[in-house]
């Protein structure tokens, strides 16, 4: 998994790979979904719970686990995901907030091959690049500067604070 800053947008790209094969999977999320990947990926605990802990403690409490999360869908450009419960159940979600889900978990992440054939891209991992998405979901490469991009997100991560989760009206989002 690969997570990458579009300035000045600042979307997110979220570049799933193939365990054993060249395709990846490109998916836009916003920087906020953004940061609660990366801080996943890199292991990072915050002293209070995010949502996706929260889910996790809720589940584990009962007794049910996380077996694997699916993205099961593109719908009008948007990935659909479900969460694959150890009691069989299914449950909708974000993509972006499944992806989160299954790092703090350490599950797996499946795609459904529909979703792949309609969407997937081959990176050539000896070249840099960056994943443009155009319509529905399907990408081109382009030549990129990665370590840029990666100096960007780490310059964004840092300059994150508590208050960028609020609304307006000074509420969690």
């Amino acid at each position: 998994m690969r997570v990458r800053v579009h300035a000045p947008e600042h979307d997110v790209l979220v570049v799933l790979s193939e365990a054993d094969g060249p395709l990846s999977l490109p998916i836009v999320i916003g920087p906020h979904e953004g940061v609660a990947i990366a801080t996943a990926q890199a292991g990072m605990q915050s002293p209070r719970p995010s949502p996706h802990d929260l889910l996790l403690g809720t589940l584990a409490a009962t007794g049910i686990g996380l077996d694997r999360v699916n993205i099961v869908e593109l719908r009008e450009g948007t990935f659909i995901a479900e969460l694959v419960l150890s009691n069989g159940r299914r449950v909708d979600s974000r993509a972006s907030d499944a992806i989160a889900i299954a790092l703090r978990a350490h599950v797996d992440v499946w795609c459904a091959e529909d979703v792949l054939d309609a969407t997937a891209v081959v990176l050539d991992e000896d070249e840099q690049t960056d994943v443009h998405l155009s319509g529905a979901g399907v990408g081109e490469e382009t030549e990129g500067h990665t370590e840029e991009e990666v100096a960007e997100f780490r310059e964004f991560l840092e300059s994150v604070a508590p208050e960028d989760f609020e609304d307006a009206s000074g509420d969690p989002l």
